[in-house]
């Protein structure tokens, strides 16, 4: 059975694998900057600025793991996960201006022949390191990533194995140089930059869709649709909705149940509905349950019903002469329409001609009550 991490254990999993990450980046981003200015390699600077970059995303992920872990409060009822995201859409925008300024320069190279750097042999040694180096972070990285539900650690962990790939392509352009083609390390340049304009922007996106409260992917939204309807008590479900903060989802659901069960028992059946979810899905952190007695989502929002207490001050009128037999009474909103039971004490089932005349009082209220379609008399035992 995998390992269940509390909060302090998550967050000091996370911490250390962007702390070593921060660190691998240092020394790869020195190596391959100054042996590509010394060993003559626009590939292998655009790679290094790859691994400047980063490094800056590694900071940035260590504030967000620092303020996304806080507690919830006041101002912040749902916690602060969004910080997570909007570090990866900074992280995003920050690779695609980068990448922007690799690809100029390259092609800026590629343009006026009499600017390409022809790269030396050593430069074949450190691009091997890069990719040795960063396919070592990309399983590192995602191991952790998995175990915390961290999509930002997943995410940083792929940008680990997208300058592995980066670095190959330098190992081409390199070696295509030297055997004797000029170009290719200008072009290699441009590939990475690509590549890293591309990250950037998936980065962007999928953060930005986070942001705006989108839905979690279909086949999950159907999951958790066939949880809720697998739950004794549920008749149906007509509203779901669900979003994505971090690494957790949330979940709104309204469901419909017998609408001549108590308060109580629909909450029970709500309880037990958000409990299922939450024990079958270890993503969703909060669910909202709102029990519904029909599936009131096409019903007509203009039409105001009455309210208990109209409805008492119609019954006072009605039974003015018995009003002090009616022990109580109970209210069914269905179907736009309302229904009254009327309760008396069992000590009234013998007195025939009290129970006759409030019997036609009801039959009187539902004539003449437009919203008041039944009024029953029930005793109470």
């Amino acid at each position: 059975m995998e390992k269940v991490y509390d909060a302090k254990e998550i967050q000091k999993l996370k911490t250390r694998v962007t702390y070593v990450g921060a660190l691998v980046n240092v020394f790869l981003t020195v190596l391959k900057i100054g042996f590509g200015f010394l060993g003559q390699s626009t590939s292998l600077i655009a790679d290094g600025i790859h691994s400047l970059s980063d490094l800056i995303s590694d900071f940035l992920v260590i504030i967000a793991i620092k303020l996304g872990s806080r507690e919830a409060d006041h101002n912040h009822p749902y916690g602060h996960r969004r910080f997570e995201t909007i570090a990866t859409v900074m992280l995003g925008l920050g690779l695609i201006v980068v990448a922007g300024g690799i690809a100029w320069d390259a092609s800026e190279r590629l343009l006026n022949p009499v600017k390409l750097l022809i790269p030396t042999n050593e430069t074949l040694g450190i691009a091997t390191i890069s990719i040795l180096a960063n396919e070592w972070l990309f399983h590192y990285t995602k191991r952790i990533g998995k175990k915390t539900r961290s999509k930002l650690l997943l995410a940083n962990a792929w940008h680990h194995r997208s300058d592995a790939l980066s670095s190959i392509i330098v190992l081409f352009g390199i070696g295509a140089v030297l055997l004797g083609y000029p170009f290719a390390d200008a072009v290699a340049a441009i590939v990475v930059a690509l590549m890293i304009a591309k990250m950037g922007l998936s980065l962007v996106l999928e953060s930005i869709k986070e942001l705006v409260d989108s839905s979690l992917p279909e086949n999950f939204v159907q999951e958790i649709t066939r949880t809720i309807k697998l739950t004794d008590g549920v008749q149906s479900i007509h509203f779901l909705r669900t979003r994505q903060m971090g690494e957790d989802a949330y979940v709104d659901a309204h469901i419909v149940v017998s609408p001549r069960i108590s308060v109580s028992e629909a909450h029970m059946i709500g309880d037990t509905v958000r409990d299922n979810i939450k024990a079958e899905f270890d993503d969703v952190v909060d669910v909202l349950v709102h029990a519904d007695p029909e599936d009131d989502e096409f019903k007509d929002k203009e039409k105001k019903p009455l309210s208990r207490k109209q409805i008492q001050l119609y019954l006072d009128k009605y039974f003015s002469e018995y009003l002090h037999s009616v022990e109580n009474f109970r209210v069914h909103y269905l179907d736009g329409k309302i229904e009254v039971e009327v309760i008396l004490p069992y000590g009234m089932f013998n007195q025939p001609e009290q129970i006759a005349w409030i019997k036609k009082q009801c039959a009187l209220i539902e004539n003449e009550v437009e919203m008041i379609e039944k009024a029953y008399v029930f005793f109470k035992v």
